[in-house]
């Protein structure tokens, strides 16, 4: 709970909805359930769905950062274990923002009511806290603009902290590293030569 407290501070000037999503009826509010199985720090999969949080991208897996004790650590994993420990200490409510069918997946926001204490019933969104901390990310279209806004202006304040991960100097910041590969994709091939009349002859 002492998690939960800390990060009510840090992203309650962050946290913005839209009235819409404010407004959203109540019935289709659910939690993450227990049974959950965490994917990457940003989804998990329950009963054959898989549930990302939109607009929110997680590190890597596979990709690796030094930590403070020179040690090398999956980035990824990293990501997940942060989306794990939130997930269950602030124990929040979902709601389903857009759906591909295709792949079966869900994009959710996910909101958690604080209950006790001088911020009771004041809201943490759980994409908000991620970024903030320093664990997650804002997703970038393939234009290199934010899928959702305040999550980037959440980035730049951990970012400018150097919070989380972004403590790291050799960071992998997965935007980049997915972004360099969409531009390698949206390049067209590069033409074979043609042979030099040496070759054509020996042809």
């Amino acid at each position: 709970m002492r998690r939960a407290h800390l990060l009510a501070g840090i992203v309650a000037p962050l946290f913005t909805l839209s009235a819409a999503f404010a407004e959203a009826p109540v019935s289709r509010w659910f939690p993450v359930p227990a049974s959950a199985l965490y994917l990457t720090g940003d989804s998990w999969s329950d009963a054959g769905i898989i549930y990302r949080l939109y607009g929110v991208q997680s590190c890597l897996r596979g990709t690796s950062f030094t930590n403070a004790h020179g040690l090398e650590r999956d980035c990824g994993e990293a990501s997940l274990a942060m989306l794990v420990a939130l997930t269950r200490d602030l124990r929040p409510q979902c709601y389903d923002a857009a759906e591909r069918q295709e792949s079966r997946t869900v994009f959710v926001f996910c909101v958690a009511t604080r209950v006790t204490g001088a911020g009771a019933g004041s809201r943490i969104d759980l994409g908000t806290a991620l970024i903030a901390t320093g664990f997650a990310f804002a997703a970038l279209k393939p234009d290199g603009q934010p899928v959702h806004a305040p999550y980037f202006v959440a980035q730049l304040v951990a970012q400018r902290a150097k919070a989380g991960l972004w403590a790291f100097p050799d960071l992998p910041e997965p935007n980049a590293i997915i972004l360099r590969a969409l531009h390698a994709q949206a390049r067209p091939p590069t033409p074979p030569e043609s042979p030099t009349p040496a070759e054509s002859n020996q042809q």
